[in-house]
């Protein structure tokens, strides 16, 4: 069974629950203990279970591929920022980080995944927005996040190896070069930010709400952080313009625009984190058609005639 787990870990698959279980006995905080392994649903490049102690304490443990390097992942300072996020009271405290056996180990927190849905109601927004503020005014992370650079590297992965691209991806590269332009001169710095803010790593316990899953967590544009929220659940405009009054504290028509053209890069970067995955994942998931979605509708926004309205309030914000 040892040779098996580490088999699991040397081939970088993901472990199913007799390797993972396997894995879990070699570590200084589980060894010893009566444990009960229950698979969790979700994580598109880990594996994660519920791990419940001696019948009464709770963990997460996340296995994770070597394959991950591809995308951006560094899971020591995954790890690293885990620790950080606890410490801003947005994250669960870190038990155990072992990069030899790829898994680390964080308290399980008693509560629900919030929905797309629930985004379209002002109050769960404005959660939402309060607890990305106090993420983003804790302590800075031990890595930086930057979406045009991993969209780069992305790119030159999916090129180097020949794996799948929309015929047109490229097409729209002069319009990213001129996003990116007018977003790195219109920057008043970075923060320490989660990046990954789909619904499912929001969990609420019916207090308060939990940021979950640092894997691309970094220092970065907070309106990352607020265009990439509304892009990943699809919002209307309107719920987004509300997010980021909420964050700033009063309507801002130029932040807002700073968001919505990260979004639109967030739709055109992670499509090609699609690309990646559905070539080299042994996650049983549809990862092509996850990423076409989000092309689909980044090629719309590249399309819309309003994108050039939105360079150029936020170009008419530079300060000289």
């Amino acid at each position: 069974m040892t040779g098996q787990g580490a088999s699991a870990v040397q081939i970088g698959r993901l472990p199913d629950a007799a390797a993972a279980d396997v894995a879990l006995d070699r570590l200084p905080s589980l060894a010893g203990h009566k444990r009960r392994l229950r698979p969790l649903t979700g994580g598109l490049t880990n594996r994660n279970f519920r791990v419940t102690v001696d019948d009464d304490v709770d963990y997460v443990a996340r296995f994770s591929s070597v394959k991950s390097t591809l995308l951006a992942i560094d899971r020591a300072a995954e790890f690293r920022n885990s620790q950080l996020a606890a410490s801003s009271g947005v994250g669960p405290k870190v038990v155990e980080f072992a990069p030899d056996e790829g898994v680390l180990v964080v308290e399980w927190i008693e509560g629900r995944t919030i929905t797309d849905a629930d985004l379209h109601d002002e109050k769960q927004l404005a959660r939402v927005a309060a607890i990305c503020r106090q993420l983003h005014a804790g302590p800075r992370f031990v890595s930086d996040f930057d979406m045009f650079d991993i969209q780069r590297r992305y790119l030159a992965i999916v090129t180097e190896f020949g794996f799948r691209l929309p015929h047109d991806y490229v097409d729209f590269e002069p319009a990213v070069r001129r996003i990116e332009k007018v977003l790195r001169a219109s920057s008043t710095g970075t923060v320490p930010c989660h990046n990954d803010l789909l619904t499912a790593n929001i969990m609420d316990d019916g207090a308060r709400l939990w940021l979950i899953d640092y894997e691309y967590s970094g220092n970065n544009d907070p309106c990352f952080e607020l265009g990439n929220i509304w892009s990943e659940a699809a919002l209307p405009i309107d719920r987004l313009e509300h997010l980021v009054t909420c964050y700033v504290g009063e309507p801002s028509p130029v932040q807002t625009a700073r968001a919505r053209l990260y979004g639109l890069m967030a739709k055109y970067g992670w499509t090609l984190w699609a690309s990646i995955q559905n070539s080299v994942s042994d996650v049983d998931f549809d990862f092509w058609e996850w990423g076409m979605e989000k092309y689909a509708r980044a090629c719309a926004e590249f399309r819309d005639p309003g994108l050039e309205q939105l360079i150029t309030t936020v170009r008419e914000s530079i300060r000289p």
